[in-house]
């Protein structure tokens, strides 16, 4: 398929992946296809359909590595749902009455765009995957190619989402310092929230990281500087039921003995608890454009802080969050490895006239392609019988759950 000139688009919340995504996209097609002209849309789906872009010049191609050392994005993201005219309406993205997907297959029409690279998480795979089948639908001479962003590592049927490692490598670090205060008050209760709306990888994995950091350091226990002290004792997850009362009689004795307790949840545990409790009690849940319930809203980690404060007998809770300080870190060395994988089968895919979104495949043996579009979907849960996740359990002396819901 010739190639003629290929647009790129960020969309959704921030990973360690968007800036290097960008860079070796640019890289790779300046490599194998520098004819290809390239722009970028300003601001992810509201750009396009505002036909708002940027030029990707020379200078940019011949220094697109700049942009592996930075996080965020630098062409910029928003959260626009094409199928939901209403919100797209009210926010002057399209006129009354117009459709948002034929807006936005127009303009890319208008702007001579044979491919679109989308990089962001399920929700902007679902919205590439309506414009993907709009397209096709009504016969558009062009493709998408997706890229799988998010660190829930949550998407079907990818293995690896890009950045997710960074972020928990990233909010393992975040909790090198936080754990800190636990000797500035005694009976310290450390609330450690991790992004993770439906999926509690993250959650995991950097309670994993930072419990394999802390195996580097040395401690002096006779003067109160103990790995006991600074170890995560407990982490919870939407995929685990949570038994409090159990729960809260285990960390009390931790509390007992080492005079604090450090906790490592997701933001989406307990979140339906939470929501019964509040709409018991009259409160309005706010939801985005996708119909999510907005977390910061609900905020589990106060609620969960709540909880045991009074049953584990804590003089004082902290509560922190590491989700934007992860989130908008630069791609650590695996995820730069990875990245760079999938952005050059993304670009032999895109001038194979290929679409789909490009990751391992997990129902074809972990092959990198492009995975179809219809078989794209949000919200896989973390498999809580990974084998070092049940090692990690072992070491704080946790009890694996089984169930999703939490009690109450």
């Amino acid at each position: 398929m010739a190639v003629k000139k290929v647009a790129l688009l960020t969309a959704g919340g921030l990973a360690p992946c968007l800036s290097t995504a960008v860079g070796r996209l640019i890289e790779r097609y300046t490599e194998v296809s520098p004819e290809t002209e390239i722009i970028a849309y300003v601001g992810g789906y509201k750009g396009l359909l505002l036909g708002d872009s940027i030029t990707v010049t020379d200078e940019i191609r011949q220094n697109a590595s700049i942009l592996y050392k930075h996080g965020g994005s630098p062409i910029g993201n928003s959260r626009v749902k094409l199928t939901n005219v209403k919100d797209c309406e009210k926010r002057g993205l399209v006129e009354p009455g117009q459709d948002p997907l034929q807006v936005a297959a127009d303009q890319l029409v208008k702007d001579g765009v044979d491919v679109i690279h989308t990089i962001g998480g399920d929700d902007t795979n679902t919205t590439a995957a309506d414009l993907a089948a709009y397209l096709a639908e009504n016969d558009y001479k062009l493709i998408v190619v997706g890229l799988p962003k998010t660190i829930d590592n949550d998407v079907f049927p990818i293995k690896q989402s890009l950045g997710a490692w960074t972020a928990a490598e990233e909010g393992a670090r975040y909790f090198e310092n936080v754990v800190a205060e636990h000797n500035a008050n005694p009976r310290m209760l450390i609330i450690h929230e991790v992004m993770g709306r439906n999926c509690g990888w993250l959650t995991a994995y950097t309670a994993k990281v930072y419990h394999e950091r802390l195996e580097e350091l040395d401690f002096l226990p006779n003067i109160g500087l103990s790995k006991e002290r600074k170890d995560v004792h407990a982490v919870f997850v939407p995929e685990m039921d949570v038994d409090i009362a159990a729960e809260a009689a285990r960390l009390k004795k931790v509390m007992d003995d080492v005079d604090n307790v450090n906790i490592f949840i997701s933001e989406g545990a307990g979140v339906d608890a939470i929501i019964k409790e509040k709409e018991a009690a009259g409160e309005e849940i706010v939801r985005d454009a996708f119909g999510h319930v907005k977390l910061d809203t609900i905020n589990p980690g106060a609620w969960f802080g709540k909880q045991f404060a009074k049953l584990l007998g804590a003089e004082k809770v902290l509560i922190q969050k590491s989700g934007y300080y992860a989130r908008a870190a630069a791609s650590n060395e695996a995820d730069l490895k990875l990245i760079k994988e999938c952005c050059d089968v993304a670009v032999d895919s895109a001038i194979a006239g290929i679409g789909g979104v490009v990751g391992h495949d997990e129902d074809k043996n972990d092959e990198l392609r492009a995975c179809e579009f219809p078989r794209i979907a949000g919200g896989k849960p973390f498999n809580i019988d990974e084998p070092w996740f049940g090692e990690l359990l072992a070491d704080i002396g946790q009890a694996k759950g089984a169930k999703v819901e939490v009690s109450h």
